[in-house]
């Protein structure tokens, strides 16, 4: 991630905004992963090099001028001069709403779904993420106050970190809804499974358009909800 930031010119500056709070949050993670808060820690590191292989591949095909899914096609492309912020939330919908249920398909098998202790264990790490991305929260919107705030935003703050915990914990229980959905459908087949995938990823692509809103952005996350929920098949 360092050699990606390091290597992104003048003109892809806002390409560093979500690519310095993931890397931050990935530092995070790795230390909650040290500290033994895990349950499976050997599992919670394969997990989040998958994710994070799934952001980068992304970001990549972006800098050679191929095409990413569209989530993350919509979030590289958006105007430059957006508040960083609406860059940092176009990120985010891209890399947990699309990618992280495929994430959390790669490392659990279809095996591991056949075990229910085994799949209360997974999901309870997956839940203690949210842990360590709440204890972000106050750290990243310091981060972001570098790049100006304005006085509406500072009497917000308090809410607008509050909003961001709920949204981000919000997003989490749908994405595990989105995960045993898709492994259904990888049972039927790949075809199944492609028809679904193709399905978040339209889901994910309209959430763009809630985040480009005008108005207090967070606010809005935290009544209307973040996340995204496939429905039931047809």
């Amino acid at each position: 991630m360092q050699e990606r930031l390091d290597g992104l010119g003048p003109h892809q500056a806002h390409l560093r905004e979500f690519l310095g709070t993931y890397q931050r949050t990935t530092l995070a993670v790795g230390r909650a992963v040290d500290e033994g808060l895990f349950e499976d820690p050997g599992w919670v590191e394969r997990w989040d090099v998958t994710f994070a292989e799934l952001y980068l591949t992304a970001l990549d095909a972006h800098l050679a001028g191929e095409k990413p899914s569209r989530p993350w096609r919509l979030a590289f492309d958006a105007p430059p001069d957006l508040a960083a912020l609406r860059h940092v939330l176009l990120g985010i919908n891209a890399h947990v709403n699309y990618d992280l249920p495929q994430a959390l398909l790669a490392v659990i098998s279809d095996d591991d779904f056949a075990d229910a202790s085994l799949m209360a264990s997974r999901r309870r790490d997956h839940e203690r993420i949210d842990g360590v991305l709440a204890g972000r929260v106050a750290a990243e919107d310091d981060e972001l106050a570098a790049h100006g705030r304005t006085l509406t935003d500072r009497l917000l703050q308090p809410l607008n970190r509050l909003s961001s915990r709920r949204f981000l914990r919000e997003s989490r229980m749908k994405v595990w809804h989105n995960t045993v959905a898709l492994q259904a459908a990888r049972q039927d087949g790949p075809a199944s499974y492609a028809d679904r995938l193709a399905e978040l990823e339209v889901l994910s692509a309209a959430r763009i358009a809630d985040l480009l809103a005008p108005g207090q952005v967070l606010l809005r996350l935290a009544v209307a909800g973040f996340g995204v929920v496939l429905p039931p098949p047809a």
